[in-house]
């Protein structure tokens, strides 16, 4: 490829195509008309000697090579982009903000409370509002601007969206201070003895995916109860001898409160991070959030 004679303006193009994966949707985020977004993407197909984007039944679906180009493009324009625009665009303490996200109970008390108890200082104008997380909606939500941010596993989103890793998360098991039968090392045979609180997002539900390993270990543990929320099982296991399996963030600063143990057995844990639609990743004050929150956590 002759770089010299490469029109840039292509590659925002050609990022436009990869992200929409629809030639009209392009050209209406682009502010560009179809035929002039199609004649780009035919010199796009010259310049890279690839059709990149193949029609299908709806839109348009990327080869190989165009999605191996989405990361290093996008990662370029963006090193372009932040040199245009800096964060000195937005004032933290004078800006009016307000931030929808959109994210897990768990995730409210592990993430979001300590972001908002720092914009109190550094953002005292930023608003926050909180909304349940939907997978299945979440696109269409950020598209529409009704969710500026989730937090969740990044993997489980469209590709079409931004993400960015925070942490690791593991599952500890805990009980109340006191607790009979806890102790600081247990055997899976006591383990599976205890009476167990389990999270069923959907409700209802008495096994989950630990049951499965303990099942092909031998295994059944003693669930007396169902719950479809997180934030309700230090409560009840502070208040008890249940006991129950939760992520490590969720009861970090209940030390005092909780016996924390470790789990007799390997419980896979699960990646969190940070979502984001194309229409806010240049917005100043909304990536000023997303770095607020990444401070916060340390």
């Amino acid at each position: 490829m002759d770089t010299k004679r490469l029109d840039l303006n292509l590659l925002v193009t050609l990022e436009a195509l990869l992200v929409e994966q629809n030639v009209t949707k392009a050209a209406n985020r682009l502010h560009l008309s179809q035929p002039a977004v199609s004649a780009q993407l035919s010199r796009l197909r010259d310049a890279f000697d690839d059709p990149l984007l193949i029609p299908a039944q709806r839109g348009m679906t990327p080869t190989a090579k165009a999605l191996s180009l989405l990361d290093p493009l996008r990662q370029a324009l963006d090193q372009v982009r932040l040199t245009v625009s800096q964060h000195s665009d937005f004032d933290p303490i004078r800006a009016n903000l307000t931030v929808v996200i959109a994210c897990t109970d768990y995730l409210q008390v592990a993430l979001v409370q300590p972001l908002v108890l720092q914009l109190r200082s550094r953002a005292p104008r930023v608003r926050v509002a909180l909304r349940s997380l939907d997978i299945r909606q979440l696109e269409a939500q950020m598209a529409r601007g009704e969710v500026d941010l989730a937090l969740m596993t990044p993997s489980a989103t469209a590709p079409s969206l931004r993400t960015r890793h925070l942490f690791d998360e593991r599952y500890v098991l805990i009980g109340r201070r006191g607790h009979p039968k806890l102790r600081s090392s247990v055997t899976m045979a006591q383990f599976a003895q205890l009476e167990h609180v389990i999270v069923s997002l959907r409700g209802g539900d008495f096994v989950t995916p630990v049951d499965d390993t303990l099942a092909a270990l031998g295994y059944r543990r003693n669930v007396v109860l169902s719950t479809s929320s997180f934030l309700f099982l230090p409560e009840i296991v502070s208040r008890s001898d249940f006991v129950a399996l939760v992520p490590q963030r969720l009861v970090s600063g209940r030390i005092n409160q909780l016996q924390i143990v470790e789990c007799p057995f390997p419980v896979e844990g699960f990646e969190v991070g940070m979502v984001w639609h194309e229409r806010s990743h240049g917005h100043a004050g909304q990536r000023w959030v997303r770095e607020a929150l990444v401070a916060a956590l340390s």
